[in-house]
């Protein structure tokens, strides 16, 4: 991915220099600083030839020419070398259940400061959040917080966790494994929301400090993924398969979209991907489809191909599979894969009982994957 469109803080020199523009123009020559951006050295890149930068952290690889910024527009090339825009600089910050991440192998009940900042690597057509996902930073109200605000304000609201969320955590990867590092030091668990479409090595520095990582997989069809995403399905099969290699706790979302990515084939294939591959164990959570976005003509996913898609899951041997958006239904419930028995009941977002015991059935002693305490 070659981004390269001709210099535009040097076109906007010049045109303040003329006198025209002088709103738009104005405003931008303030500077990063002054526009509420945050410059900061960015971790994964290597320098090109002729001042140019390759981005190491997802697989665009977006070359980069000076003054210009990469495809998700939070990485910019100043002087040769490439800066990350987003640093401690969210856009959204709210204190939310961990099962609306949805984490239901983590610490249940419990609750996550959630932040983002502008900004993504994907271009979803369903995309909830996307008037902050498909924006430039400079475009968005932000704040200025440290990581080690972060954490002190987890701390004060009693959230043992920091979920990066909302958008896209792999755009703003420094701030996040910068948050992990500080939180670990201070007792708080940083856990990632994410479509998963990041380069092998800012998972491996990720995955040495965070505490569990979603991967929002968009579907198990090639062309579907290209054509809904604009990424390539393949390099967030990799992510899965390396986050098992990394020991990192994995839950996986896979949004359910009517007549796109709902056949009985995709699913039993997404399946017999996981059991194979990321493991039995790994809980999956087929979620309800509302109209949003770009894609306002499909109906709502109906709750009987929601349950006809964790059937398949369940009868290809993955042992925790969940229905999403569905409040109320049998669906959202942890049971016990020895004896079946219900050990966490949740309705919607919030957990009505937990009769889990150090992380085991109180009935047969199964011993049940996730983080329990």
């Amino acid at each position: 991915m070659t981004c390269d469109s001709g210099g535009r803080r040097v076109f906007l020199a010049r045109l303040v220099a003329s006198g025209a523009g002088c709103a738009l123009a104005g405003a931008r020559a303030l500077g990063a600083e002054e526009a509420g951006l945050n410059p900061t050295p960015a971790r994964w890149w290597k320098p090109l030839p002729d001042g140019w930068a390759e981005c190491g952290v997802c697989p665009r690889a977006c070359r980069i020419s000076e003054d210009e910024r990469g495809t998700c527009g939070t990485r910019e090339n100043r002087g040769g070398k490439l800066y990350t825009l987003v640093h401690s600089r969210p856009c959204s910050l709210a204190i939310d259940p961990v099962e609306k991440k949805p984490f239901f192998h983590v610490l249940p009940g419990s609750t996550a400061l959630s932040l983002a900042t502008a900004g993504c690597n994907l271009e979803c057509k369903c995309c909830q959040n996307w008037e902050i996902a498909q924006a430039r930073p400079e475009q968005v109200p932000s704040m200025t917080l440290t990581p080690a605000d972060v954490v002190a304000l987890a701390k004060r609201k009693g959230a043992p966790l920091v979920a990066c969320t909302y958008t896209e955590p792999v755009v703003f990867s420094e701030y996040v494994l910068d948050i992990a590092v500080a939180g670990r030091k201070a007792g708080v668990r940083t856990v990632m929301i994410s479509n998963g479409y990041v380069q092998e090595q800012p998972l491996a520095d990720l995955c040495r400090e965070i505490a569990a990582y979603k991967v929002d997989l968009k579907g198990f069809d090639a062309g579907f993924f290209r054509r809904h995403t604009g990424g390539e399905l393949k390099h967030v099969l990799d992510t899965l398969r390396r986050l098992r290699r990394h020991g990192t706790w994995t839950e996986i979302v896979a949004l359910v979209i009517p007549t796109q990515n709902d056949s009985e084939a995709e699913t039993r294939a997404l399946a017999r991907f996981v059991r194979d591959e990321v493991g039995p164990e790994t809980p999956v959570h087929f979620t309800r489809f509302h109209p949003s976005y770009r894609l306002q003509n499909l109906p709502s996913t109906p709750v009987a191909v929601l349950e006809r898609c964790r059937g398949v899951a369940m009868a290809e041997g993955l042992r925790f599979v969940y229905l999403g958006n569905v409040p109320g239904h049998p669906g959202e419930s942890t049971y016990c894969p020895g004896c079946g028995k219900v050990l966490v009941r949740r309705f919607g977002m919030a957990v009505a009982e937990n009769r889990l015991k150090d992380g085991a059935c109180p009935d047969c002693r199964r011993r049940l994957p996730g983080i329990w305490s």
